[in-house]
């Protein structure tokens, strides 16, 4: 049946095949939408695929979720004598599979459960009484079934699916990808001959689940990359037999479309009942709708380190809670605590969260952004209980607003970077390669300390030890252009964003020194607790090129402020400015 010829009239059910060598396809089949999450929008139905292996031992992979229990243990019963059913593996866990689960157990409670770390943790906090029947596995872990079906398995972790597992079968060359290469179709073809028809739902089932988490797919693909798999069966639509190469060419390059975009947008969230994450994955589809590149985070699985690094990096961030026992989680009010140290207030902030009773916890993130002068991107949203389908569609307006607003927010603040590459002289593009340690010169006048931030500084000598910087009127010349004159350059280190604080001109009346830890160098400029090393100097020599000064100075003391970490590199797309 094409997909023309779909009327939601048909009753649910469940499609069987034989996909491979002693492996069936079990489909259970929805010709409606079945869910309100944005995925299933487009209303085209889809199907929850389980499969069977018959081989000397039996395995169950992917059993569905509770919309489709009662049908789906029907007919495996029909395949299967559920006595003699040896492993029931999933591929990710979440509430919704957990009940046809406990059914299927009750018919076969000698089955051993195979799973990721994660979602065995999950399973036995669920399930105490079962503990003894989970079995965690990790990845080139292997399980024998007989008869030549080796079962590998590769673990996919991603914000949303933490999780994730994918299992390789060598006798069938099958890759189960789970909720990779899916789709929220439903029709009675099998596999994907006619994949081209599938382009759209393909492309918008990747935006609404993996596009917010690029960058873990594209690690995911790698590790698949390696299986030599000829089929993909997924959790959701066809098998895919026909497109399987232009397939993972297209995730790739789906990937690197959203990296490559000009703003991103940092979403970080935690979501104790999933409702939280269906929030966040709605706003995540209105700024990707709109050429926004979304990094999603998890912040219960996600290191603080990494926290910094994306806040640091991006154009804007929005972050979103429940609210438990009146409160927000741990994990959120750390993340909390980095974006008030990390983010500059002239990023775009957004909140939102989900809440059962009071809902505290979005107005903790809404006061404490506002307070510390954060500009909000859209009305805060609060959802109680479950999202509806209004309130996704709300969420995804949202998203839209955010983007638009941040495109008009960074065109009118930094109108210079907007250029592309294509409108720069190719000499300019060249010489913007240069690369430098980025740095915060201080100086002293009297009794006033100034600083400066740049990245035009070399190592000019070795005996003495002589470094060169580069400098123009405004950045405090006077100040350490003359024989004699002092100064501290401070090196800072990647991940701390202390540049935020300072300009690449001296301007008067800012203090940048007030929010930052400093002491004070023998010289009596200032030296940055947070930097990565600094060097105290003298004024050696000087000479005027173009619309610099080239300054000399030898190092007459240095110290490393940290033994771990990296230098500061400030790269450019341009040498005709910063």
């Amino acid at each position: 049946m094409s997909i023309a010829t779909i009327t939601p009239s048909r009753p649910r059910d469940v499609q069987v095949a034989e996909i491979g060598q002693d492996t069936i396809i079990l489909r259970s089949r929805t010709w409606d939408r079945l869910k309100f999450e944005v995925e299933y929008s487009r209303q085209k139905g889809t199907t929850a695929n389980s499969y069977l292996i018959q081989a000397d031992k039996k395995a169950v992979i992917d059993p569905p979720g509770e919309s489709f229990t009662e049908i789906y243990i029907q007919e495996l019963t029909q395949h299967l004598d559920l006595a003699t059913l040896d492993y029931i593996i999933l591929n990710h866990v979440n509430p919704n599979r957990r009940t046809t689960l406990k059914v299927l157990l009750s018919h076969a409670p000698q089955a051993t459960i195979i799973c990721s770390r994660p979602a065995a943790n999950a399973l036995k906090s669920t399930f105490p009484e079962l503990e003894s029947h989970i079995q965690a596995v990790r990845s080139e872990d292997t399980l024998d079934l007989g008869q030549g079906h080796v079962l590998s398995f590769v673990t996919v972790p991603t914000p949303r699916w933490a999780d994730g597992l994918c299992t390789y079968d060598s006798a069938s060359k099958i890759l189960y990808t789970d909720k990779f290469f899916g789709a929220h179709i439903c029709e009675d073809k099998l596999f994907d001959e006619d994949w081209k028809k599938l382009d759209a739902e393909r492309r918008y089932y990747f935006e609404c689940l993996h596009a917010p988490q690029a960058k873990q797919v594209e690690v995911a693909l790698d590790k698949l990359a390696t299986l030599g798999a000829r089929y993909y069966a997924p959790a959701h639509g066809p098998v895919v037999r026909y497109s399987l190469s232009r397939f993972t060419y297209d995730y790739r390059q789906w990937c690197q479309g959203q990296k490559s975009q000009e703003f991103s947008v940092a979403l970080l969230y935690a979501s104790a009942y999933g409702n939280t994450a269906i929030v966040a994955n709605a706003i995540a589809q209105g700024l990707i709708q709109n050429g926004i590149n979304v990094e999603s985070i998890d912040c219960e699985l996600v290191e603080t380190a990494e926290i910094t690094r994306i806040i640091e990096a991006c154009d804007g961030f929005i972050i979103g809670s429940p609210t438990l026992g009146g409160h927000a989680p741990t994990q959120i009010q750390t993340a909390l605590g980095i974006v008030l140290s990390t983010a500059a207030k002239t990023k775009l902030a957004g909140v939102f969260g989900s809440y059962g009773w009071s809902g505290e916890a979005i107005d903790l993130l809404e006061s404490k952004l506002t307070d510390a002068n954060y500009r909000l991107g859209f009305e805060t949203i609060r959802v109680r209980f479950s999202p509806t389908t209004e309130t996704l569609q709300q969420c995804k307006d949202a998203g839209a607003t955010f983007a638009q607003t941040l495109k008009k927010t960074k065109k009118l603040r930094v109108p210079r970077q907007a250029v592309t590459e294509a409108q720069v002289d190719r000499t300019e593009q060249a010489v913007g390669r240069v690369v430098g340690s980025l740095c915060v010169v201080t100086t002293r006048d009297q009794n006033s300390h100034k600083g400066i931030l740049t990245s035009w500084v070399s190592q000019a000598t070795f005996n003495p030890p002589g470094i060169m910087i580069a400098i123009s009127p405004e950045q405090n010349a006077d100040l350490m252009r003359h024989p004699g004159d002092k100064f501290v350059l401070n090196i800072l280190k990647e991940g701390r964003n202390v540049r935020r604080y300072f300009s690449r001109q001296s301007t008067s009346g800012d203090n940048p020194f007030a929010n930052l830890s400093t002491q004070t160098a023998t010289n009596g400029c200032l030296i940055l607790d947070d930097a990565l090393a600094y060097l105290e100097c003298t004024v050696q020599n000087q000479l005027e090129c173009g619309d610099r000064w080239l300054i000399y100075a030898v190092v007459d003391k240095g110290e490393m402020l940290t033994n771990d970490g990296i230098t500061a590199i400030e790269h450019r797309k341009s040498g005709s400015f910063y």
